[in-house]
């Protein structure tokens, strides 16, 4: 049992980072609250290069204004049983022009959680990396029986 090595992971292009975060609905923001790392699950739609995500007034909103962010997102695709990942980071902006909110809205930017969420807000991208490699097959590591890989291994 070798570890995968390096040479097997594939680095993803720009485009292919977009392709794949157009693909997915729901992300990981990763803010910095009070000197530390937090996570926040949120939904986004991909916008003229940037992401756009909605939230209410707390502390994923006045955090992701004073610091810079990611979001990441991954997955799996069993018909190549390869994983892949994209990081996408820079700094959150409000959007105020109502424009821009109707343009979001029009890409179908509606809230999973209930309560409010009355702000839009764009993440402007300084850097998009993304990777794919070949997944290691789920019995190696006791992986539960639910993991997508497990269809490809039986």
């Amino acid at each position: 049992m070798n570890p995968q090595s390096t040479d097997e992971i594939e680095s993803l292009s720009p485009d292919e980072c977009f392709e794949l975060l157009g693909q997915a609905a729901v992300g990981r923001l990763a803010v910095i609250v009070e000197d530390h790392p937090d996570i926040f699950p949120v939904n986004y739609v991909v916008d003229h290069g940037s992401i756009v995500f909605r939230t209410g007034t707390g502390t994923k909103f006045w955090n992701t204004m004073r610091h810079p962010c990611a979001l990441e997102i991954d997955g799996f695709d069993a018909g190549t049983g390869k994983a892949w990942s994209v990081v996408a980071r820079g700094q959150a902006h409000f959007i105020v022009d109502l424009r821009e909110k109707a343009a979001a809205d029009a890409l179908h930017l509606d809230p999973w959680q209930p309560g409010s969420k009355s702000h839009y807000l764009r993440l402007t991208l300084d850097a998009l990396t993304g990777r794919r490699f070949k997944a290691t097959r789920p019995d190696i590591w006791n992986t539960p029986l639910w993991d997508a890989r497990s269809e490809l291994f039986h």
